[in-house]
């Protein structure tokens, strides 16, 4: 435990507490709602539509044209795509129809070669799309495009998935709330008054609100799993090393990169992340077995409803530690599973562990610096100074973590081996105790999505998510309901590494019994 970490902590509990009652007068806003949705092609697995397709039940143009009609009618609202390439996907649609009419492949011939064919489907900004924007929210890279697919990308296409757009991120990734100065705020679907997280957010909202169904995200620090869970949806952080990262930006030149980034799938049906993982890993899907029979009654059960307590740090709201509860509870009167309580006590330092991991690599990119002239470099300070008065061209949000990196979190460097040396052994644990056949249930975020800009004292709630980018462990956030404010909440399904496919079944398993997405209301009473 660190007491520099803690007194950020108790910085952001007071501000807390000062900024309630302006938070409380700002809930008092009447709310708009997005439309409902009506066309019936909008409530189908990207599984279903693929196999409606090939078979000739379903063009692809209807398909792909049902969803950028939702887009169209939605982005108004949530403010999440970037650039579109709708006249591009109609075509690529147009001629998926003309393939399946001509029968010159069978029916299995198309499954086995191109699984997603004629699925339309969105990416993360970040995630590279040929000749689509990739400035990530920076004014400093305004105009940049993707000068070629990402890997990721380029595997989905070969499937035979058709990409509509790109959506929005925060500048360069680096926040939990999806805003930047080039395209601005992402909203959440189920209440525009509150963030749609980040750094996926507009990925994540517009799936979320029925405007696609699967999506490409990445995954540093949550960035796939906060969003998913603010959204109502499903998300999946893979073992690192199994889908390919390049064409991703922001990209560090640490070699440890790799394996703290991730790239994976965000989708509403759980039956969709197994394809859309194994298309994404490439030539190393067989490597993770994700189609070998999962029997989940042979599975055992650890779960953590909290971290552990500090009177400074963010707590868990309570109907998300009855979530975990109430899924432990159900795996093992349904399926038999032993359940454990607690084990991992060494979760209490996941702050220090995961920070001391993440800034101390090397060749993070950041855009106030100027390597070829030192002199020309940006002063951060003077930065954040500019920026709280609206005249700097970053955002809030990225000096703010180039502030925690140039200040350590407060935790000394020379202490930063000790963390790394944890963390190797609470991998091993980890490792050891889930065996090939354990899973670990613990929450994705403190609280549902919060209110904008409350994200600057909440920052604490990513040390749930972080610690298992910095593990290296596969993780899946599953949707399990709405609070009673009528925010999405749910929890993450952990596995060891390499076992993602328990991780996918334990989700499957969860939305067929307890729901999963459930479609933003179509009326909201007037109160936020």
């Amino acid at each position: 435990m660190e007491i520099g970490v803690r007194f950020i902590g108790f910085v952001q509990m007071v501000m807390r507490w000062l900024t309630m009652p302006f938070y409380f007068i700002w809930s008092l806003q009447s709310v708009k709602t997005l439309p409902s949705i009506k066309d019936p092609i909008l409530l189908q697995s990207a599984s279903t539509l693929a196999k409606k397709i090939r078979k000739g039940q379903l063009s692809s143009e209807d398909v792909v044209r049902a969803y950028i009609t939702r887009i169209k009618e939605v982005n108004p609202y949530l403010n999440a795509v970037v650039e579109d390439r709708y006249s591009d996907a109609l075509q690529d649609a147009q001629e998926v129809d003309r393939l399946i009419a001509s029968h010159c492949k069978t029916e299995q011939e198309i499954k086995k070669q191109t699984p997603l064919l004629g699925v339309p489907c969105t990416v993360k900004e970040s995630c590279g799309v040929k000749g689509m924007s990739q400035c990530v929210g920076s004014l400093t890279r305004c105009g940049i495009k993707a000068d070629k697919d990402s890997e990721a990308v380029k595997l989905i296409r070969k499937a035979g998935a058709i990409p509509l757009l790109v959506s929005n991120t925060p500048e360069f990734c680096l926040s939990w709330e999806t805003t930047n100065m080039v395209t601005g705020r992402t909203l959440n679907p189920y209440n525009f008054l509150k963030t749609a997280g980040g750094s996926s957010g507009g990925e994540a909202a517009l799936i979320g609100a029925g405007a696609s169904v699967i999506g490409v995200g990445s995954d540093v620090a949550g960035s796939i799993r906060i969003p998913a869970m603010y959204n109502g949806i499903f998300g999946h952080k893979p073992t690192p090393g199994y889908v390919s990262i390049d064409g991703h930006f922001p990209h560090a030149t640490d070699i440890d990169f790799d394996k703290y980034l991730v790239v994976g799938p965000v989708s509403r049906y759980a039956e969709d992340l197994k394809p859309m993982l194994s298309i994404m890993a490439g030539d190393r899907a067989t490597e993770l077995k994700l189609y070998d029979q999962v029997d989940l009654h042979n599975l055992k059960v650890f779960y953590m409803d909290e971290a552990g307590f500090s009177l400074v740090m963010l707590p868990v709201e309570q109907c998300i530690k009855d979530a975990v509860h109430m899924a432990a509870k159900h795996l093992n009167r349904k399926y038999g599973m032993p359940i454990t309580e607690g084990g991992f006590k060494e979760m209490e330092d996941s702050t220090e562990i995961s920070s001391s991991v993440f800034f101390g690599l090397q060749g993070i990119p950041n855009p106030l610096e100027d390597p070829q002239n030192p002199k020309g470099s940006q002063n951060l300070f003077l930065e954040i100074l500019k920026a709280l008065f609206g005249v700097s061209k970053y955002s809030l949000s990225l000096l703010g973590f180039y502030a925690l990196q140039a200040t350590n979190v407060f935790i000394p460097r020379w202490k930063y081996k000790y963390y790394y040396d944890q963390k190797e052994a609470l991998k091993r644990k980890f490792t050891d105790v889930l065996g090939d056949n354990g899973i670990f249930l613990y929450p994705t975020h403190p609280t549902a999505a919060y209110y904008h800009n409350q994200m600057y004292t909440k920052t604490a709630g990513v040390m749930y998510t972080m610690i298992f980018n910095v593990l290296g462990l596969p993780s899946t956030h599953v949707p399990l309901g709405l609070n009673d404010d009528g925010m999405p909440i749910g929890i993450q399904v952990v596995a060891g590494p390499h076992q993602d496919r328990l991780c996918l079944a334990v989700a499957e398993a969860l939305e067929k019994d307890l729901g999963g997405w459930i479609p933003p209301p179509a009326e909201l009473s007037g109160k936020a």
